[in-house]
């Protein structure tokens, strides 16, 4: 402990808080910032006089680090050391020093504006530039002119740039902590690797062979990869001659694990016996697993880019930032000299990466965040002009303020509603928080929590592929068949029957359902309850009765109120094949996703309208979870999109700018003309298709007679 560098400077540190209300904190790897920072300010008092809140940016890094802290002070975890993480709350009336995400402090805010159960808010991490760690930025320094004396702020990283923080926060003075680093050794390919995880496997076993000991971290770009590259790892290990090396286990580390699998990676191996932990970028920063002294690098990660002009995710693996590159190799260098093995030329680190990662916040859809900037009420507020540290596009604000508006959390003055009000409150996205509402006026609400919970899931829970099949499951045989209504009612009927059968595990396995994520599911509905029981001010013990009614009348108001809450992200299917036409900002061609359950009619035709959860691009645009609605649900919502004056959403002035003037009154011409189009495409293909049967059938009329 007393190595720690950070508390070589514990007299400095403290004095530059108290003589500042915001401080920068540039502490390098190993200083000890994360479990430091926490402890100093509650020996020195500040907890006496309210609570010392850390934020991370991921929950992984909330608990671990909140744990580590509970043991170093010698006290329960939960007590005088806690941690809040959506839909989990581990502290008490005791407790002094809380780790929490920046999602939750944020919804905090809502009750609670001014933060007044806190003295001291450390902001940590925040290179990573999270969407919700860019709010809180603007939120602090708001916040701090309102609590000049009984408030300080911390921002704190390993790699920010520290002047701009400190510009953005008036000139607040920026210390910089030395860490804890070892020299590494950077070794470079020649050149770039067909595939990342079998290059990562060669150097990782050519490291098991001929390196003395001393864990691995690898890094990948997402669950599925690490998946591939711990089981390909396992064989490759078991496979070696025995007493050719020392023994190996293999651990994966993402964001979806259980915390019992996530708590294995901070436990010591067995003596005589090497580490492989395969990794997302969650290992750069926010945890710290000692004892690794080997790091390999793909140069890759996994990113989501929100397009707001089509309104469409994209899930793309792109090149890391020098940043990243450094933090990575820096892992190697913790407890002695390392080598990180990157997999790619030093002439692409040059060249190639960004010097910095891209703000979340200038690649994210911002509904939720808009909604919670407007929630606050404040007068000062112009979400147009809000005071961000890198200002996300016009356009992504704009796209927010059109999709709230079409849900109703905000009226066409730009004010929030009461419906808007209550949707904050809620921990779930903007659209399902619409969904929840509407169904519990409609008497559904029962089945609208379920399908809130399953879409929360990290992964999609529809019967997927077998591992040893590469054919498309059907439903499992024991389910209702969903109607053919699509995804949500599928995922509806799943988890009711698993409540049926008592959540019986079993029953998850022989289905290839994931009974990590049906277990997480499970959870967030028994939490979603609770939080809405308070709002919906009804029993929901008789709405589950009144679930049989529903599933009679082909769930239509369940429907109904999907089409409500998702009033942007609706379609409507070609006049004659089964593309769709989004309905909204800007229409455009889209496919119902392969792995859909949506069903066809006699005729092989799809739904005339759907509603879907996401739009993704992959091979082509892609819709995501869907379900079939009815004409009459999406006119109403259509008359909304005529007339939309952003300038007057945003919280700003009234006036309709020219070129807004312009966008409103083409709307409806953009309309037909993206119908006429689609027609002149559907006659085309409907030619096409009449032609390659005439042709089928002269060909089949000619092998006839040539037969006799």
């Amino acid at each position: 402990m007393v190595s720690l560098p950070i508390l070589q400077f514990e007299e400095k540190i403290v004095q530059t808080v108290q003589d500042n209300p915001v401080v920068v904190i540039i502490g390098e790897t190993g200083s000890g910032k994360s479990t430091q920072l926490s402890q100093i300010f509650h020996r020195h008092g500040y907890s006496k006089s309210g609570v010392i809140a850390v934020t991370q940016p991921r929950r992984v890094a909330a608990v671990s680090v909140a744990r580590r802290v509970a043991q170093e002070l010698n006290v329960n975890l939960g007590e005088e050391v806690g941690y809040a993480i959506r839909f989990e709350d581990r502290t008490s009336p005791k407790t002094k020093i809380k780790y929490l995400t920046d999602g939750v402090l944020l919804r905090e805010s809502l009750s609670n504006p001014e933060l007044s159960d806190y003295s001291m808010i450390i902001l940590d991490e925040a290179h990573e530039r999270s969407l919700n760690t860019d709010i809180l930025l603007g939120l602090m320094k708001r916040l701090v002119k309102l609590r000049p004396s009984n408030l300080r702020v911390l921002i704190t990283s390993a790699t920010l740039d520290g002047n701009k923080v400190s510009d953005f926060f008036m000139n607040c003075p920026v210390l910089t902590v030395p860490g804890k680093l070892y020299p590494v050794e950077i070794l470079y390919s020649n050149e770039r690797p067909t595939s990342y995880i079998e290059s990562s496997l060669r150097t990782a076993i050519d490291i098991h062979v001929h390196e003395p000991e001393g864990d691995v971290l690898i890094f990948m770009t997402g669950q599925d990869d690490i998946e591939k590259l711990v089981d390909k790892l396992r064989d490759k290990v078991q496979s070696l001659e025995e007493g050719s090396c020392m023994d190996a286990i293999v651990l994966p580390l993402h964001g979806s694990l259980p915390p019992e699998m996530q708590v294995r990676v901070f436990t010591p191996p067995p003596q005589n016996c090497r580490r492989f932990i395969v990794a997302t970028n969650i290992a750069e920063t926010s945890l710290t697993v000692d004892g690794v002294v080997y790091v390999i690098d793909s140069g890759y990660v996994k990113q989501r880019q929100y397009n707001p002009t089509s309104g469409m995710y994209s899930l793309d693996v792109v090149q890391i930032s020098k940043v990243q590159a450094d933090q990575r190799a820096g892992r190697a260098g913790r407890t002695r000299p390392g080598k990180c093995y990157r997999l790619y030329p030093s002439k692409v680190y040059q060249d190639e990466l960004l010097d910095v990662t891209i703000p979340e916040i200038q690649r994210s859809s911002l509904a939720g965040s808009v909604l919670y900037l407007k929630s606050l009420d404040l007068s000062d507020i112009d979400i147009l002009k809000f005071d961000f540290l890198d200002p996300p596009s016009s356009d992504t604000l704009e796209d927010a303020l059109k999709q709230l508006h079409l849900i109703d959390a905000i009226d066409t003055s730009g004010s929030i509603t009461n419906v808007g009000k209550i949707m904050a409150e809620l921990p779930l996205e903007p659209a399902l928080s619409r969904t929840l509402l509407e169904a519990n006026e409609y008497g559904c609400l029962s089945q609208a929590l379920t399908i809130a919970a399953m879409l929360s899931a990290e992964t999609s829970l529809l019967p997927g592929r077998s591992k040893h099949s590469e054919k498309k499951r059907k439903p499992p045989p024991d389910l209702p068949d969903g109607s053919g209504l699509g995804d949500h009612i599928q995922l509806l009927q799943i988890y009711e029957y698993w409540h049926q059968i008592d959540y019986h595990i079993g029953w998850l396995k022989d289905n290839d359902l994931q009974v990590r994520g049906m277990l997480f599911v499970r959870d967030v509905r028994k939490q979603l309850s609770q939080i809405i029981q308070k709002i919906a001010k009804g029993n929901l013990d008789v709405q589950e009765a009144e679930s049989e009614r529903e599933r009679r009348r082909d769930y239509k108001n369940l429907r109904k109120a999907l089409c409500a809450g998702y009033a942007s992200q609706l379609a409507e299917r070609m006049t004659l094949h089964n593309g769709y036409r989004t309905i909204g900002f800007k229409s455009q061609l889209v496919q119902v996703h392969p792995s859909s359950m949506l069903r066809t009619d006699d005729d092989g035709m799809f739904p005339d309208f759907v509603v879907y959860h996401e739009l993704i691009s992959t091979s082509r645009p892609y819709m995501r979870n869907v379900c079939a609605i009815k004409v009459s649900w999406v006119i109403p919502i259509m008359k909304k999109l005529e007339n939309l004056n952003v300038n007057r959403l945003s919280g700003g002035s009234d006036q309709v700018t020219d070129g807004e003037q312009r966008k409103s009154s083409s709307l409806l011409q953009q309309k037909n003309l993206a119908i006429e189009q689609d027609d002149r495409e559907s006659k085309i293909q409907a030619a096409r298709e009449r032609f390659l049967a005439r042709k089928a059938e002269r060909e089949q009329s000619l092998g006839r007679k040539a037969k006799k």
